[in-house]
């Protein structure tokens, strides 16, 4: 009788989960100015923030300001989201409601989010293809995507299945959050 001969199998995918991640980044392999998300246990590197995408993220701040002075939301700009053990995103701004220890207990989470708002200008693809069905999957009840290139916002909401059931481009008018009556932003002052 022959030996019995093992067969090779295919290469497996190894997916970080966000223990590891931290450690890599506690070990210095992950380290500023290179900033990272992970997204489905991959590490992502992110592009480097230029002026006009810069700029957007200010205006959001601008456009905020009084519901955070008035305490009916807290902004995070370009902070970790804790959706799972293997997604970690980093989106570009997060309006939250407040808590008294502005999460320092653990970073928010999908349930957290009122609405999260990505600015694209290169990572318009990524933004479209790999982030935001992880939002929908993980239930952040509205989207937003600043098309820096296109000059519009596309507006997602009502995650169901991995997908968002509404969605629409905007190139004017204004925009008020569904969970955040009390804003409401011109379209003109996102864009370019």
């Amino acid at each position: 009788m022959g030996a019995v001969v093992e067969r090779p199998q295919a290469p497996a995918r190894h997916r970080l989960d966000v223990g590891a991640y931290y450690r890599m980044a506690e070990a210095g392999i992950l380290t500023h100015p290179q900033r990272v998300e992970l997204i489905d246990g991959d590490i992502f590197d992110m592009n480097p923030i230029g002026s006009p995408h810069a700029a957007v993220t200010r205006r959001l701040e601008q456009q905020f300001a009084r519901a955070v002075a008035d305490g009916i939301v807290l902004v995070s700009v370009q902070n970790p989201l804790s959706l799972d053990a293997y997604n970690e995103p980093q989106p570009d701004f997060v309006a939250l409601p407040p808590r008294p220890d502005a999460y320092a207990a653990s970073h928010p989470g999908a349930a957290d989010a009122l609405l999260l708002i990505e600015v694209s200008d290169s990572s318009l693809d990524h933004d479209r293809k790999t982030k935001l069905p992880v939002y929908a999957t993980f239930g952040v009840p509205e989207v937003w995507i600043v098309d820096l290139s296109g000059c519009a916002v596309e507006v997602y909401r009502d995650p169901k299945e991995g997908r968002y059931a509404s969605s629409q481009r905007m190139t004017q008018g204004s925009l008020t959050p569904i969970r955040i009556p009390e804003v409401t932003i011109a379209i003109a002052t996102l864009l370019p």
